[in-house]
């Protein structure tokens, strides 16, 4: 007997590698991705505008990612409310009581994403809402409304041909930097019921016609990797989401991981993958008795571990591994 319904991987989908340069944009399933792909020794950058929900400020956000133009005192994006610094393109991760902080915290990420940019090898993009929030006083969409007054905004839906629009015009950036570059789409599970229950599905399915239509228009660089039909199709309980009953669950997050990693990596990456994470639980073990000689030598084996994975993988980063290790080794 079977009690789910499979989604079938597409196959298209690029492989992805160590070598791989991935620059990571849009909602939560962004974010955990980037953070497993980090985490695995990837070569990633995400969401340097912090999470981001719809197309526009996406597109926006990526716009000015390209061109590495900076923000400073006289930026339109940039405000001030309730004590703090804002930028409405930008998540409140970033907000700060002192603007040099904040223009400092906001532009060393553009920098970083822009020098990512020059040369990318894979965009992943992911959609969380087709609905957008408009400035009345000048009309922009804005990314984050930072807890503002509701009159400030209107709502609306985006169309399909306002999606197709932007991101078509972004990809054509993105290819004249990289004819080859590859993006890859994805619609978010997470469920927006504040936009009311029939609204979020008006919404993730205008996304999903417009991921679509890009995937039709640009076959060679742009594919789909489908997130949103796993969740309600393979995961179709609500055990495999939060408490608040709208984020996947950690369980979920892990399934769409395991889904994501054996259609985009090949034996030889998840290989790779696994002893990464055989290290990484490694140093997560908690001893009865830290100060013993056995747990020193615990740690000191973990060291070796790491030089034999230096001398095999030289471009992976392990600072934060070694640093841990002699901290614990001190202590």
């Amino acid at each position: 007997m079977r009690f789910t319904t499979e989604v079938t991987l597409p196959h298209d989908i690029p492989e992805i590698s160590h070598a791989t340069r991935m620059l990571l944009m849009g909602s939560c399933f962004a974010q955990n991705i980037g953070r497993r792909l980090a985490d695995a020794k990837f070569c990633v950058d995400v969401n340097p505008f912090g999470i981001l929900y719809n197309p526009l400020s996406i597109g926006e956000a990526l716009r000015r990612i390209i061109s590495g133009r900076l923000f400073d005192e006289g930026s339109p994006e940039v405000f001030m409310h309730n004590g703090l610094w804002h930028s409405c393109l930008h998540h409140g991760d970033f907000s700060r009581a002192d603007k040099a902080e904040f223009l400092s915290a906001v532009n060393v990420r553009l920098q970083k994403a822009h020098e990512a940019v020059k040369h990318p090898d894979m965009l992943m993009l992911t959609f969380g809402t087709a609905y957008v929030y408009r400035s009345t006083a000048d009309g922009r969409v804005v990314g984050n409304c930072h807890k503002l007054p509701q009159s400030n905004f209107i709502r609306t839906l985006l169309t399909v041909d306002d999606i197709v629009c932007e991101m078509s015009q972004v990809i054509e950036l993105l290819q004249s930097l990289s004819p080859s570059v590859k993006v890859l789409f994805s619609v978010s599970p997470i469920r927006h019921l504040r936009d009311g229950a029939h609204d979020n599905q008006v919404s993730k399915a205008t996304l999903l016609l417009a991921t679509e239509e890009l995937c039709r228009r640009f076959p060679r660089n742009c594919s789909y990797f489908p997130s949103y039909e796993i969740v309600l199709d393979e995961l179709r309980d609500y055990r495999f989401y939060a408490e608040d009953m709208l984020h996947p669950s950690e369980v979920a997050q892990e399934y769409l991981w395991e889904r994501f990693s054996s259609c985009c990596f090949s034996p030889a990456t998840r290989r790779v993958c696994d002893e990464v994470q055989q290290l990484k639980r490694a140093l997560e073990h908690r001893p009865f008795d830290p100060s013993s000689a056995q747990y020193r030598s615990f740690l000191s084996k973990i060291l070796l571990k790491i030089a034999e994975l230096q001398k095999k993988y030289p471009y992976f980063e392990f600072e934060n591994e070694i640093s841990r290790c002699n901290i614990l080794l001190k202590e």
